[in-house]
């Protein structure tokens, strides 16, 4: 109890501050011009980033992961003679829509 005694007032001690040291955010002027022409710029950036960046980090994964799946499903085939398609047949589905991604990607996003 008597923690909780000693632990108000630092409580309102610091709310105080808090409440003092606060600035008001005023905007004068059109505020969503400002927020769209700034959300223009980057948005250039960020397809230019996606574009160059993540989507070959992706497809190289991807890739990767593919030819190791298809590996071990040969592999599960010499040793039981039956072939396992549904996990080569994803990832090869799920490569082809990320390395196709960046052509309509942009035009459903509106960028």
């Amino acid at each position: 109890m008597s923690k909780i005694k000693r632990l108000i007032p630092a409580l309102c001690a610091v709310l105080l501050i808090f409440s003092l040291l606060a600035v008001p955010a005023l905007a004068s002027g059109n505020v969503s011009n400002a927020i769209e022409s700034t959300w223009k710029s980057a948005a250039e950036q960020i397809k230019t980033v996606t574009n160059n960046v993540v989507f070959p980090a992706i497809d190289m994964i991807l890739a990767i992961l593919f030819f190791v799946k298809l590996a071990t499903a040969w592999m599960d085939y010499r040793k039981h003679g039956q072939f396992e398609f549904a996990g080569p047949a994803i990832i090869f589905a799920g490569l082809l829509l990320a390395l196709t991604a960046p052509l309509y990607l942009w035009t459903i996003l509106g960028i």
